[in-house]
Formats: structure tokens, sequence, C-alpha cells
């Protein structure tokens, strides 16, 4: 490759490495990444809501995975650098031929041909089949023995379907005495509890 395209190149991995390491200070200045904070405030989870805790575990993976794919591109980025200073800038890791400038155009730090690429994207396991395995777990609760399906998705949908067409709901729930109350003081209403309070 000519010097002045590798001159070129070599401009363009520095912009993007410097729009990859900023993203990533802010990303750490907005707790996105790289924050305990939440996690560590309380010195006990026992009355915290499993949702709370869910929720504050799925941003912290979260922020992993956004910090892991930036900290890639960055590693990718200095391999091209490097691959500019060596005079191997743009040729395919494994097939060894000249990537497409189209190609380095759209992503300088590009380390295989598309042919190669897609090759490699090819071998990965799809997503179908790179399932949890307590899904299959899961998967026979909702059959029987001999491989003929109980209970399905669909046959949920459809009770519940026919639970929301009732005309009325309320009597669904009107079996007891109670009114449909689960505890007495559920039937103490608002006004009943303000005229209790002293002025």
């Amino acid at each position: 490759m000519e010097k002045k395209k590798l001159q070129y190149y070599k401009g363009k991995l520095i912009t993007e490495q410097i729009r990859v390491r900023d993203l990533i200070n802010q990303m750490k200045q907005n707790g996105v990444i790289d924050s305990n904070s939440e996690l560590a405030t309380e010195l006990s989870f026992y009355d915290n809501h499993p949702s709370d805790t869910a929720t504050e575990l799925f941003d912290k993976e979260k922020g992993i995975a956004l910090k892991g794919n930036e900290n890639s591109i960055l590693n990718k980025i200095e391999g091209a650098l490097k691959g500019i200073e060596n005079n191997n800038y743009g040729k395919c890791k494994k097939c060894g031929k000249s990537i497409n400038e189209e190609r380095l155009e759209f992503t300088p730090y590009a380390e295989n041909c598309i042919q190669c690429q897609r090759s490699i994207d090819n071998s990965m396991p799809a997503e179908h089949s790179n399932r949890s395995s307590s899904e299959d777990v899961l998967g026979s609760f909702f059959k029987y023995n001999d491989g003929n399906v109980g209970v399905d998705q669909e046959d949920t949908y459809q009770a519940v379907e026919r639970f929301n067409k009732l005309d009325d709901i309320v009597e669904f729930y009107d079996d007891d005495d109670n009114g449909g109350y689960v505890e007495p003081i559920e039937e103490i209403s608002n006004d009943q509890y303000k005229n209790q309070l002293p002025d």
C-alpha cells in the first residue's frame, strides 16, 4: 500500500482510537461501567426485592459487556497501527490477501477480508444452538413422557384469553364472603382510615 494511503488510514485509526477511549471514559463517568456503588452500598441484600437485585446485576453485566466490546475494538486498532509500522496493514490475517479498501474505509481496523470474515462468522455457533442447558430442562416440563405436548405456550395463551373474555371478572374472585379481599384489613377504605386519625 502507498505511503500516502497508509498515512490516511493511520489518521482514521488514531481518530477512532480517540473516539473509543472518550466513549470508555464517558461510560466510566456515567457509572455504566466499573461501578459497584449500588451493589456495595448496602450491608445486606436481605431487604431488597429480587427484581431490584436482578436489575442491578443486569446493569453491571451490561457495563462489563460494553467495556469488553470497546476494549476489543481498541485492541484491533492498536494491532492495525502496529501493522502500519510493520508494513503489513490491510492484509487478511487468515488468507494473507489484501483487504478491500472499501472495507478498510468503513472499518479501518478490520483484520480479515470479507470472505474470510464470513467463514469465521459462519463457523460460530448459531444463536438457536447456543442456548442455555437450563432451557432443555424447562422444556421437559411441557411434555409428557411419550413426547406428546402437554401444556405449551399456545395453551397458556388461550387460558389467559378465556379469562380476559369473562363478562364479570369480579364475580370470578367473589367466591368468598369477604368481598374479594384477601385479608380483612383491606376492607378499610382511605376515608375510614383518615377518620380514625386524631386531628
